[in-house]
């Protein structure tokens, strides 16, 4: 693979075959194991390794082993639940995958006195390597000789500026040649390197948390330390209402005993809320992926919906990292002729060959004005060693003219006379944030030698100066106005200077009419609770470190702000990783994206808004619905407690109840949980949907217990000894489950002037419907009341009525009588 590349000549040989083997043999070559998103086997576990899997698995087993598999069709819910979380982040995991595939390169090092090209992964430890313009440097290492190199390390530090190198000085893997060339020692490599060992700091998988998904864990968590006890106690009086233990095993009734046990506990567990809560996120996460963006974990697409400050990075989110002309200020009392000449002469001075960043930002600008390439008889390229080129007109053999642009402080230090009066107004532009040129005139007669030894003419004249500024995008002010009307908080952290941040804050009106106030990171107290309450006073932060981003997040945790970070250097890896919500633009380094929540495929920080609104649909929606799942809860609880403490058979089957929350519960919560809805977040969801379903709850499990208690002995139903007097009473239970389920989704659906009344009379006349279909009432043990059991049913639901409004005007005072002290409380 030998180079035919005309490089500098050195007196190194670099590295022989026999050393290049040995490094590679000790394990001291490049190779580098890279994640741009979590595992297959991070999700899987995830996703299946939950308390409510684990609980609902318990349960299905325990009906299964009895043989009533019509009965244990609840557990189909955790295939479902389960899979519904891995199909949608491993989809998430693809796209992220062919978002980090890099175009592989080739570089150039110096082995055996000779140039050639290897791969990143065969470049080992100590190898003399070369850096060539547009190259990103692969390993860490030492500079020996350089002709002008100039790296981009804003992916490691942050500032969008370039670095000129000198011979001696450290480069980090990671950053990108700009300009120049040069020869390296590579004294870092692979695991080693400076952009590995900051990632793996971030390589840890850290689950985002999601209130809601906190609060059901909290219920279950609950649930789990009832379920046990309960459930064997329910064993014990279920067994002991078919005549003991010994006739139970004899005769086969202990199947019986388990099933309705488990109904028991089945029905506290809210396996619909869980499913739902999945399914939401799941559609939330497909509709932002028709936007462009990308949702890696889907409990982070309700986090945003909670977010109160958002810590902006400058580069490649609120500017595009590209440089776009400003104007050109003539300098003095100059006619509009100077300025075109001006301005032709700027458009040929960028018109080079392979012109930098800031040239083509010239270009682009001059040529929507119109402006085309002109005569130029002479030509000096831009130098980053000398900062500044030149062009020459030819007008005839007497008669030449010299443009020259570059850096304004190597210009006028080279011209005759004083121009602190041009100094001080390129340092106001530049505290402005804008890049500073300025453009010399000169009417001397050109050197002879000029091409080949370029000097400046200290007779030259000023004429303009050129600005130009970081292009911002063209969302970005509409985006932030958006975020101050909602509360949002929004900060920008970046590595540049706080200067030139604060400029660009200003341009987009970071803080609205209010002047940002900006301030060196480096000022900044070390003590995160002093570094929380400096923060309550800054916008914009400049010269910020990686682990500064980080300890920003964690000094604002303190004031218990829920945080959110964009970014997409290395730099910024972590304080993604901190923040309750990391967010990586499409063109982040792949590390940056593996430990980012949401991804913007397309780079758009206009895209935010939609996350924030899909986030705040799924909380205000679920917040709704939660409170159906969890009347179940209440009075499944509230039932098998009455069951234990009477010795009764139990009321229902699991099947009754797999039928009524189906249709009062499941499938009416999932179309109120898609409905719009744009309310902000407001703390306290689980105390506000215990506080619904209590009544509810209580009202439903009295209304079954009384049934259960007072119509055997009223009706002569001998509900131990004969089958049939019980399952007229399960049916007769499961009605009245029924209809009070359709009371709490008449609750949770209001307003009913509208679509949601509409909803609640189909579910209501679907219930009804399905008792009068054959296989459906037989699959579900459902059976229609007639004669004095119709009378006892309706009776039964007249009783339940009036308990349940009762609860619903008894829990308000209720609740201001619990000491504060005893009141629920989100964790």
């Amino acid at each position: 693979m030998s180079a035919s590349l005309s490089m500098p000549q050195t007196d190194q040989s670099g590295l022989s075959s026999a050393e290049v083997a040995s490094r590679v043999e000790s394990g001291q070559s490049n190779k580098v194991k890279t994640s741009t998103s979590r595992s297959v086997l991070d999700i899987v576990r995830a996703n299946v390794f939950t308390l409510f899997n684990g609980i609902i698995l318990t349960a299905m087993v325990l009906v299964l082993i009895t043989g009533s598999w019509r009965d244990a069709v609840f557990g189909f819910v955790i295939i479902v639940n389960t899979g519904i979380g891995i199909v949608t982040e491993l989809k998430a995991k693809r796209t992220l995958d062919r978002l980090s595939i890099l175009v592989a390169s080739d570089f150039l090092v110096r082995r055996d006195g000779r140039d050639v090209e290897v791969p990143h992964d065969e470049i080992v430890l100590d190898d003399l390597m070369w850096i060539r313009s547009g190259e990103q440097v692969p390993a860490d290492a030492e500079i020996i000789r350089t002709w002008g190199l100039e790296l981009d390390e804003s992916m490691l530090t942050g500032e969008s500026r370039t670095v000129r190198k000198s011979e001696g000085e450290q480069v980090y893997s990671g950053s990108t040649a700009v300009s120049g060339l040069a020869l390296a020692r590579v004294n870092a490599v692979g695991e080693h390197s400076y952009a590995a060992t900051l990632t793996a700091q971030a390589k840890v998988y850290k689950k985002t948390v999601s209130d809601l998904n906190k609060g059901i864990n909290t219920i279950l968590k609950f649930m789990t330390f009832l379920v046990v006890p309960l459930c064997v106690l329910l064993v014990w009086s279920q067994i002991g209402t078919v005549g003991g233990w010994q006739t139970a095993l004899a005769t086969g009734e202990w199947r019986q005993a388990v099933v309705s046990a488990v109904a028991g506990v089945v029905g506290m567990i809210p396996e619909g809320l869980v499913l739902l809560t999945s399914l939401n996120f799941a559609v939330a996460a497909m509709r932002l992926a028709y936007k462009n963006t990308l949702v890696q974990e889907l409990e982070s697409v309700e986090t945003l919906a909670r977010v109160d400050c958002l810590n902006l990075d400058k580069t490649g989110t609120i500017t595009d990292g590209g440089i776009a002309f400003s104007e050109l200020v003539m300098l003095g009392d100059r006619a509009e002729t100077d300025k075109r000449a001006a301005m032709q002469a700027l458009y040929d001075l960028a018109n080079e060959q392979s012109p930098n960043g800031t040239g083509q930002a010239v270009l682009a600008g001059l040529g929507e004005r119109g402006y085309t390439a002109g005569e130029v008889s002479e030509r000096i390229p831009f130098s980053s060693e000398r900062k500044w080129s030149a062009i020459v007109r030819s007008f005839d053999s007497s008669r030449n003219l010299t443009w020259t642009m570059g850096a304004p402080e190597v210009l006028l230090s080279a011209l005759d006379g004083d121009h602190g009066d041009i100094l001080a107004q390129v340092n106001e532009y530049a505290d402005d944030g804008n890049r500073v040129l300025l453009i010399v005139r000169s009417d001397s007669a050109v050197p002879a030698d000029f091409g080949e030894n370029p000097r400046l003419d200290p007779a030259g004249v000023p004429v303009a100066l050129v600005l130009c500024s970081e292009r911002v995008r063209s969302d970005a002010a509409e985006t932030l106005a958006w975020f101050r009307e909602q509360g949002v908080r929004c900060r920008v952290i970046s590595g540049d200077n706080p200067v030139t941040v604060g400029a660009i804050a200003r341009k987009v009106r970071l803080t609205g009419d209010r002047e940002p106030v900006a301030m060196d990171a480096r000022d900044l107290p070390a003590d995160t609770a002093e570094l929380a309450r400096v923060l309550e006073n800054v916008d914009v932060l400049g010269r910020v470190l990686p682990d500064q981003k980080k300890a920003i997040v964690e000094a604002l945790h303190l004031q218990d702000h829920v945080v959110a970070m964009t970014g997409d250097g290395v730099n910024d890896s972590l304080a993604l990783k901190e923040a309750d919500l990391g967010i990586a633009m499409g063109n982040a380094a792949p590390a940056t994206k593996a430990v980012a929540q949401v991804v913007l495929v397309d780079s758009k920080f206009s895209h935010l808004p939609d996350v924030v609104a899909r986030g705040r649909q799924v909380m205000a929606n679920m917040e709704r619905v939660a409170g159906l799942f969890l009347v179940k809860t209440v009075y499944s609880a509230l039932i098998s407690l009455g069951v234990v403490l009477t010795a009764i058979p139990y009321p229902y089957l699991p099947r009754h109840i797999t039928y009524v929350g189906a249709l009062t519960i499941g499938m009416p919560a999932f179309i109120l949980a898609l409905a719009p809805n744009t309310r902000r977040y407001i703390p306290g969801f689980l105390k506000r949907v215990v506080h619904f379903a209590l009544p509810g709850g209580v009202a439903t499990g009295l209304s079954v217990l009384c049934a259960a208690w007072f119509l055997p002995p009223i009706m002569g139903w001998d509900i131990v000894n004969s089958d049939a007097d019980l399952a007229a009473l399960r049916s007769t239970s499961a009605i009245i489950l029924f209809v009070m389920g359709v009371f709490v989704l008449a609750r949770v659906a209001q307003p009913l002037n509208s679509w949601r009344g509409v909803l609640v009379v189909f579910f209501a006349a679907a219930g009804v419907v399905g008792m009068f279909i054959p296989f459906v009432a037989s699959f579900f043990a459902l059976h229609l009341p007639t004669g004095s059991t119709l009378v006892a049913t309706l009776l039964a639901l007249v009783g339940a009525a009036i308990i349940f409004f009762l609860c619903l005007f008894v829990a308000p005072h209720v609740a201001r009588l619990v000491p504060r002290h005893m009141q629920i409380r989100d964790e």
